[in-house]
């Protein structure tokens, strides 16, 4: 197959045959991550050899930007903001104490594993690895069995983490750009107010006029519910583009257009989630499809010991101790905080700000970068998947019995 169309329609054709069975593959340790990330390397090169053909950067690069921009939309609009304030102990401990210590940690053991490696370099992977995806352990947001306060710790940790790790690997791409050795002090400074300031404000801007617009017009019986589903994506990109117009930065845009999405009627915001949600599952299969069909071919050759070092410890070492540093204090049984650590995987978010970095400076000189980053994330998406459903049951187990336990000495 030498057509690059091929490939599109194999990544269609793939997302409705696991559709198909979807309901069933819940009940078992094998994810859809998991399928696509497989299937793709089967039908690489690697294996079969039956789609390789070279899809192009460009195209990638641009299914790429569309699947974050609506990533970090839907991620943020699912958060409330007044529950997150209420119920803040356990998830703003994981993203203001948890974060920064897995960025230095993972930078730091970066610096004593690759010696020979650039310090910019070894930040910028160790910032591509610190966001979690909480998709590849679905079965354990998802499962009734877990205490409710872990489930949602779990999922808004990994649903805003994404956007906060944005802002220090833009600052690392500027400085790893070919611009950046001849700017000063002004540069950086006018860089930092634009991505800092102009793309927040632009989404903001647009997620609650637009909110608030999508609201009224529903409640008045103007807008109907296949527009209230398509004004999701509409927002994001509207987000985004207003955002780079400005010179600012357009993912930051839309993270923060969906964080002040302005829609208060109950049925209209579920509407939009799901329908965002639905299209962002979509685009991030097809990007674990070309994970397994292009990323892992083009960097397995890099793969050495030191890769597969410190991709384990960026699973184990580099998660959990800042997990455990986090929660102390929190009165949480070690096997919480254990378990927590663990549900830490790395998937979409790090795919995709590695195909960002690889348009924005290129893959000359960072091959062994980018080689840890897919090693990484392939062994995540296997690792957590297979341990999601086994792990959830047996912790769901140990806090019923401690549950049952505190009850009767209660009586």
């Amino acid at each position: 197959m030498d057509h690059p169309a091929i490939i599109l329609i194999f990544g269609a054709l793939l997302i409705f045959c696991y559709g198909l069975v979807s309901r069933l593959a819940e009940r078992s340790p094998v994810t859809a991550p998991m399928v696509f990330a497989a299937i793709g390397i089967i039908a690489s090169p690697l294996v079969t050899g039956i789609l390789s053909v070279k899809i192009s950067a460009g195209l990638v690069q641009v299914i790429a930007s569309v699947t974050l921009v609506l990533i970090l939309f839907v991620d943020a609009s699912t958060i409330s903001v007044p529950s997150l304030i209420r119920e803040r102990s356990l998830p703003l401990r994981l993203l203001l104490i948890g974060l920064p210590l897995t960025m230095l940690l993972g930078a730091f053991g970066g610096i004593l594993v690759f010696t020979d490696m650039r310090i910019w370099v070894v930040l910028l992977m160790a910032l591509i690895l610190s966001p979690t995806d909480a998709a590849l352990g679905q079965a354990v947001v998802i499962n009734p069995v877990i205490p409710e306060r872990i489930r949602r710790a779990i999922n808004v940790e990994s649903g805003l983490n994404d956007g906060m790790s944005l802002p220090p690997i833009l600052v690392c791409i500027a400085a790893l750009s070919e611009t950046a050795a001849d700017t000063g002090a002004h540069y950086w400074i006018n860089f930092m107010l634009k991505q800092l300031i102009l793309g927040p404000v632009a989404g903001i801007v647009v997620g609650w006029i637009g909110g608030l617009l999508v609201d009224k017009a529903s409640r008045a019986g103007w807008m109907n519910e296949i527009f209230q589903r398509l004004s999701s994506a509409s927002l994001a990109v509207v987000a985004y583009a207003a955002a780079e117009a400005m010179h600012g930065n357009g993912f930051m845009a839309a993270f923060f257009s969906g964080l002040a999405l302005g829609i208060r009627t109950p049925a209209v915001r579920e509407r939009i989630h799901e329908f965002a949600e639905a299209e962002g599952q979509q685009l991030a299969l097809f990007i674990f499809l070309m994970l397994g069909l292009i990323l892992v071919p083009a960097t397995i050759y890099y793969w050495d010991v030191r890769s597969w070092i410190y991709a384990i410890l960026s699973l184990t070492i580099i998660r959990m101790i800042p997990v455990a540093v986090s929660l102390v204090g929190s009165k949480l049984d070690w096997a919480s905080v254990g378990f927590i650590g663990w549900f830490g995987p790395r998937g979409i978010a790090s795919i995709l700000y590695l195909i960002i970095v690889v348009g924005r400076i290129g893959k000359s000189g960072y091959e062994y970068m980018l080689s840890v980053i897919v090693l990484t994330v392939l062994l995540s998406i296997f690792l957590h998947g297979i341990s999601a459903v086994p792990l959830a049951h047996v912790y769901g187990r140990y806090t019923s019995k401690n549950e049952q336990m505190k009850d009767e000495i209660g009586k």
